[in-house]
């Protein structure tokens, strides 16, 4: 990225003081970077109690009798499991972490356009988890993360606080995407166009408006939800002329766009990674800015490939099923471009690199089984089974969490000012890459035998892979161990990384790491691409030794 300082303003034009004292700089703090670490530090707490429960149901599911816990608590368990995985980890990490983190940086802003609703829509996230976990005391819900009803209408109390957990959820997920489509459209540095902007921050202005207008329709389901357990107003019991149709057309009039909410900022993650330790620009910069958009908008008309099972009417379906295959047009696209920006480069195998590789080999695997399940037959064969698991998992963990681990390789030097450990960072990803595949590949051939999911006992005949599975899971749990380790580990012993030890073109690496608080002393003024490696910088970085001596970026005056 070329830029040039502008000498007109300064510290002072900042949209806020620096705080003073340790509660106002680091807990209710206005500064996007602080509430970008709060909102992945809070995340990854929910990620630690949600792999708990991940091996509780592996741990479940040793046995095809079961016995590790009862049925039902069985059904509360993968019920909270998959709720934290969507709402309290991915989400939240992906716009609320890395997108506060950096993506204001990597615009030339120096803050976000409303930093008192930034910090009021952090606040909302802990409380809402903590709401959601409480449910446990109350009797947690028992239909997995989509509560269709009639069963979530018997659940127990702890129901009704799930749908006001993830409304709250919502709540702070829509004031983000306000605060990022403002901050986007009108905080940009001059010269910033948006052929300019880096493909991460393309990414966050794509989910924005899911996060604006999908999360809509979950408040509205679980409004209506909620009011049918504790007034009887009956939307969804068809005993009472309700419609439980109605739950999951709205259910996923949000959640199949919340897919790409999940999945949008890991492609521009991967968009970043990918270039960088390539050493070269990234192959159809515009055409993977596009589709991100194209996808955001086709995410909307795809919600009932969700339902064919349930009654729709063979008319509809096609419609589902051809645009559901149109969509992965645009998907495609993005993996063409990243295969071919690695063709040919001079690739550096980091931690953060291999995560990104292995994004692209597991998300296609993910996206390859989403067009097998766009087929209405095939649909119809594998729906509520094991197959489904599989690929939601390929999709939302070989490519979200992998997407995730990537960003945190890459930018803990931006967070922290030191280098995670790569000796542990690449064990890190070998074992949890293998253990992935062992315990969700199985998966899908389970699923074509007929396994149902959400079941706490199974036919004898599935025992081999489910204990397979298992114990390939434990394997991906000592793999995140080594990951957590390494990160509490590296916060204080880490190798100081430098202002940019990546040799990185975009503007976040361009200022020291950790920031200064008002990001930039004077705002940048852009006049080059985002991915620019044709001129070298002229100061040490990934090709040599690392240094801590501050950047001048190319080309800068």
């Amino acid at each position: 990225m070329a830029v040039a300082a502008v000498h007109a303003g300064g510290i002072a034009d900042h949209i806020h003081p620096e705080p003073q004292g340790f509660v106002r700089r680091y807990v209710f703090s206005l500064d996007h970077k602080i509430i970008g670490i709060q909102y992945i530090i809070t995340a990854f707490v929910f990620f630690m109690l949600a792999g708990l429960l991940a091996e509780a149901i592996r741990t479940q599911l040793l046995n095809p009798g079961g016995g590790f816990v009862a049925n039902g608590t069985y059904n509360e368990i993968y019920s909270i499991h998959g709720s934290t995985m969507v709402w309290l980890v991915t989400i939240p990490l992906l716009t609320g972490g890395f997108g506060n983190l950096v993506f204001p940086i990597m615009i030339g802003a120096r803050d976000v356009a409303f930093p008192w609703l930034n910090m009021l829509s952090f606040w909302i996230f802990p409380v809402s988890g903590l709401m959601l976990f409480s449910s446990f005391l109350l009797g947690a819900p028992t239909a997995g993360w989509m509560e269709y009803p009639p069963v979530s209408l018997q659940g127990a109390a702890g129901t009704s606080m799930w749908c006001a957990a993830i409304f709250l959820v919502g709540v702070s997920s829509t004031m983000t995407g306000i605060n990022f489509v403002v901050t986007i459209l009108k905080m940009r540095a001059p010269g910033m166009t948006f052929t300019r902007m880096p493909l991460f921050v393309w990414g966050q202005f794509a989910t924005a408006p899911l996060l604006m207008i999908a999360t809509t329709a979950l408040a509205a389901a679980l409004a209506a939800l909620f009011i049918e357990r504790q007034f009887g107003v009956p939307f969804f019991d068809p005993a009472k002329g309700g419609s439980p149709v109605m739950w999951q057309h709205m259910f996923w009039f949000y959640s199949h766009p919340a897919v790409y909410i999940m999945i949008l900022p890991a492609f521009g993650i991967i968009s970043e990674v990918l270039p960088t330790f390539a050493r070269k620009p990234i192959f159809g910069y515009k055409l993977i800015a596009f589709s991100s958009m194209s996808i955001a908008l086709l995410g909307f008309m795809v919600w009932a490939h969700h339902m064919f099972t349930s009654g729709l009417a063979p008319f509809l379906q096609l419609p589902f099923m051809i645009l559901t295959y149109v969509i992965g047009v645009p998907t495609g696209i993005k993996i063409f471009s990243w295969t071919a920006t690695l063709f040919r480069g001079k690739i550096h195998y980091t931690t953060a690199m291999l995560f990104a590789i292995g994004f692209i080999a597991l998300f296609t695997i993910g996206g390859i089984t989403g067009i097998f399940l766009a087929a209405i037959p095939f649909d119809l064969h594998v729906h509520g089974t094991y197959f489904i698991v599989a690929h939601l998992h390929y999709v939302l963990v070989g490519g979200s969490l992998m997407g995730i681990f990537a960003g945190m390789y890459y930018w803990f030097p931006k967070m922290s000012g030191r280098l995670l450990n790569e000796t542990l960072g690449k064990l890190h990803f070998w074992l949890f890459f293998i253990g992935f595949n062992l315990t969700f590949l199985p998966m899908h051939w389970l699923g074509m035998e007929g396994m149902p999911r959400e079941v706490a006992t199974y036919d004898p005949q599935f025992t081999f892979w489910n204990r397979f599975e298992s114990f390939a899971s434990y394997l991906m749990t000592f793999a995140i161990l080594i990951f957590f380790f390494n990160a509490i580990w590296s916060i204080r012993n880490g190798k100081r990384a430098g202002a940019n030890p990546w040799g990185a073109r975009t503007l976040e690496w361009q200022i020291p790491s950790p920031p200064n608080y008002y990001n930039f002393k004077h705002v940048p003024t852009v006049y080059g691409l985002p991915y620019d490696f044709s001129t070298p910088l002229p100061y040490k970085g990934l090709d040599e030794e690392l240094t801590d001596s501050p950047p001048v970026p190319a080309g800068a005056h």
